[in-house]
């Protein structure tokens, strides 16, 4: 068992003020694998005092030399991309592939994206008589949550270090030692003492104190709708801004003239990616009446390809298992048909789900409107595109989404009807400069590409 004894605050390590530690479990096997100090109040003040200080410098170095620390940092995660990758599966449990491929891959693509964006964006322009300035927004609090540990660090600091933003960071008391492997990475990147400071600590100690500390200009948040809303709260009442990434309960729209093998497969394994444990999955399968028997047939086929233990992870903890498995029972109560998985542990060690698929289900059911957060997929039946736009729109949120069709213009007509941020287009590519966020519960504001760094900017007019 690894014990980290310190949080990265002005350029240096230094224990916390309290002396507390949290553990850190294998959500695998349920053993503690490493403990990291506990933050306070008083470790956070001292981060963003830090922050803060730091803020006049970084602002005013130019965004070029900002691009070349960020280039560095990059370096740097390139250069740990199989430790990041074994460090997320031991303290996340996302199999060794999905770790390298997703967990270290993507962070280290968002870092290089945002190392180009930082030289080449026009931070000032002209408009008529008018200079007008982009500039960065203060000092930035980021909290982060444990599904994706370090693509949603990397996603929050690397604009605003690019915006010329510094940074405290609260990670996941769930998964903070990817975060503390980045501390070391931006430590040997050359990125000045103050800029970047660590934080590790529990949500309603050190998470609550970041977010109404009044050093602190905009709190990014990732995590629950429930938890945003209380963030936003403490945001507002300092009037400062917020940036929330919150929970999804996306529609995949399978429209008649689709590949339905195709749609089905790759919708059961956006499902079933990193254990359902992702805020964007599309959790909702939408098919024609006059398919949905067939469609219903090639998901559970597709999902038991999905063995606890090998190609599908644990969820992160105890706490969060029985909450999927309470869903799964729930669905079953409510008149859900089971076609694979169910609520019973498939391994006796291990925070573990069995990849679970529902038929008929119903759009009002508990598990076509919340978010489950776990391997489970509802599969609905609709009539109509009208039908099928509604149900798709039929919940509080609107983060993610997909349609299939045999031709693209049709998929992209229906996909201008979804109320949703992002939605790929019969199986499209992931892209790390389009903007990612969400309409209704589901978020305030864009992460990722050209959207993502004017998330930390502010604008001021110069009338010439």
């Amino acid at each position: 068992m690894k014990q980290h004894d310190a949080m990265y605050i002005d350029g240096s390590w230094r224990p916390a003020e309290g002396g507390g530690t949290i553990e850190v479990v294998n959500p695998a096997d349920g053993q503690v694998i490493a403990t990291v100090p506990a933050g306070s109040a008083e470790d956070v003040d001292a981060a963003v005092r830090a922050a803060r200080a730091a803020l006049p410098g970084w602002a005013a170095t130019p965004p070029q030399e900002r691009a070349a620390r960020l280039a560095a940092l990059r370096d740097q995660l390139v250069a740990r991309a199989d430790e990041i990758a074994a460090t997320v599966t031991a303290e996340l449990g996302a199999p060794p592939a999905f770790s390298k491929a997703v967990h270290a891959g993507v962070p280290i693509a968002v870092c290089g994206s945002y190392a180009e964006l930082a030289a080449a964006y026009a931070f000032e322009e002209k408009i008529g008589n008018s200079t007008v300035l982009h500039e960065p927004v203060g000092v930035v609090g980021a909290i982060t949550p444990w599904n994706y540990p370090l693509h949603q660090v990397v996603a929050k600091v690397a604009p605003a270090l690019a915006a010329g933003c510094t940074v405290v960071l609260k990670p996941a008391e769930d998964t903070p030692l990817v975060a503390q492997l980045f501390a070391e990475c931006v430590d040997a990147a050359g990125i000045p003492a103050g800029v970047f400071n660590l934080v590790t600590g529990l949500g309603p100690v050190a998470g609550q104190a970041l977010a109404a500390h009044d050093g602190i200009d905009l709190v990014s948040f990732t995590g629950s709708t429930a938890v945003g809303r209380k963030i936003g709260a403490l945001a507002g009442a300092a009037v400062k801004r917020v940036a929330l990434e919150l929970g999804g309960k996306s529609a995949n729209v399978i429209l008649p003239s689709a590949d339905l093998a195709k749609a089905v497969a790759v919708g059961v394994a956006n499902v079933m990616a990193n254990s359902g444990q992702t805020c964007s999955a599309w959790t909702r399968m939408l098919v024609h009446r006059d398919r949905y028997d067939e469609a219903v047939g090639l998901a559970a086929t597709a999902a038991a390809k999905y063995v606890p233990g090998e190609k599908l992870g644990p969820l992160v903890n105890a706490v969060q298992q029985d909450r999927v498995r309470g869903y799964i029972e729930r669905g079953v109560a409510e008149g859900a048909r089971l076609v694979a998985g169910g609520p019973e542990a498939p391994l006796e060690a291990g925070f573990y789900i069995r990849p679970t698929v529902f038929a008929d289900v119903t759009p009002e059911m508990t598990i076509a409107q919340e978010e489950i957060f776990g391997p489970v997929l509802s599969i609905l039946a609709y009539e109509d595109e009208d039908d099928a736009a509604r149900i798709a729109n039929g919940t509080v949120y609107g983060l993610a989404g997909a349609v299939w069709a045999g031709d693209e213009a049709e998929a992209v007509a229906f996909a201008r009807r979804l109320e949703t941020g992002q939605v790929d287009i019969n199986g499209g590519r992931f892209n790390p400069l389009a903007p990612f966020g969400g309409y209704k519960q589901s978020g305030v504001g864009r992460e990722l590409g050209r959207h993502g760094l004017t998330e930390y900017l502010q604008t001021k007019s110069l009338q010439l």
